[in-house]
């Protein structure tokens, strides 16, 4: 983070918009915003209380789009979430109740509370922006993006997400808890009233939707591609490493670098960036072998171990 010296003054807007509620967590508001950018998704994992769902409620609200929460729970059902066709007699025909997935934000709050099936319902939309209700297609209206949250320290009654959903988010993040200091600042800020209520729009949605069209032009130089290449590679051969990052792993840290430059007032990607986005878009991806868990090791010391290990691209090819 500390080498974001030129932060896109608009985007800075919204941090700064966004810290007036979410004290003390910068990386992960910059981190959703990026995913935002690249058209992704983002998985929240860490202990009740620590402001998951305020920082997708600020976000949404910072950029004047709408924000649905979709509460999981073991009895809710796929048209709970994509929506159901309901018969009206006096038009005698069926019309389309949409169902909170037709939102801009999504808060999926308690993501692993529900069933695989319900899970999946979210698949379609995460993944081809769009939802099938009795067999017709909505597409959905950009931006959209899915914000889960998930405890990770109760696992009576839940649902393990499985890898091929997990992969379709581009980040996984740990919001963590504050600083002492941060925490004093909390509880001034709480002291009245709520600070969500508090904060206005700094951006409307086609301002959002031009800038992640214009994410696509961000230049990504042919040995950043090779280094995206080298490092997810090195996931699948890892001796501690059962399954590595899949292909899906390479684009989506290939377009999170690019959101990210352009973040940072840069319309090319360094390698910086892909340092700093490796650990928050490729372990989730992957599956240590049963005696590396033993050990007590995580894929994200692996990541870590991997990044070491990598040679950093010091020149640029002379592709244009």
């Amino acid at each position: 983070m500390d080498y974001i010296d030129n932060m896109h003054p608009d985007l800075e807007q919204v941090i700064n918009n966004m810290e007036k509620v979410m004290v003390g967590k910068r990386e992960a508001a910059v981190l959703c915003l990026t995913a935002l950018l690249a058209e992704g998704h983002v998985l929240l994992e860490d202990v009740p209380g620590v402001g998951k769902t305020m920082m997708v409620r600020s976000l949404a609200k910072s950029l004047g789009v709408s924000f649905k929460r979709i509460q999981f729970t073991p009895d809710l059902l796929p048209s709970d979430v994509t929506g159901v066709s309901i018969f009206n007699p006096q038009a005698l025909e069926f019309e389309y109740r949409p169902g909170p997935i037709m939102g801009n934000i999504i808060l999926a709050d308690e993501i692993n509370r529900t069933s695989p099936k319900t899970q999946a319902a979210l698949l379609e939309g995460m993944e081809e922006g769009s939802v099938t209700v009795d067999g017709v297609t909505k597409m959905l209206e950009r931006p959209f993006m899915v914000m889960a949250t998930q405890n990770p320290i109760e696992y009576e009654g839940t649902y393990p997400l499985p890898e091929a959903q997990l992969d379709r988010f581009l980040f996984k993040l740990k919001m963590g808890y504050p600083s002492p200091s941060d925490e004093m600042k909390v509880l001034s800020m709480a002291e009245k009233n709520r600070p969500i209520y508090d904060i206005h729009p700094v951006m409307d949605r086609e301002e959002l939707v031009r800038m992640q069209d214009s994410i696509k032009g961000v230049f990504v130089d042919e040995t950043i591609k090779r280094y995206i290449v080298e490092i997810v590679s090195k996931t699948r051969k890892h001796p501690s490493v059962y399954l590595g990052a899949s292909p899906r792993g390479s684009i989506a840290l290939m377009k999170a670098a690019q959101a990210f430059a352009f973040i940072s007032g840069r319309d090319y990607v360094i390698p910086d960036d892909i340092q700093f986005l490796s650990p928050y878009a490729l372990p989730h991806r992957m599956i240590l072998k049963s005696e590396a868990r033993f050990e007590g090791r995580t894929s994200e010391d692996l990541v870590q171990d991997i990044l070491k290990r990598t040679p950093v691209p010091v020149q640029r090819s002379m592709t244009p």
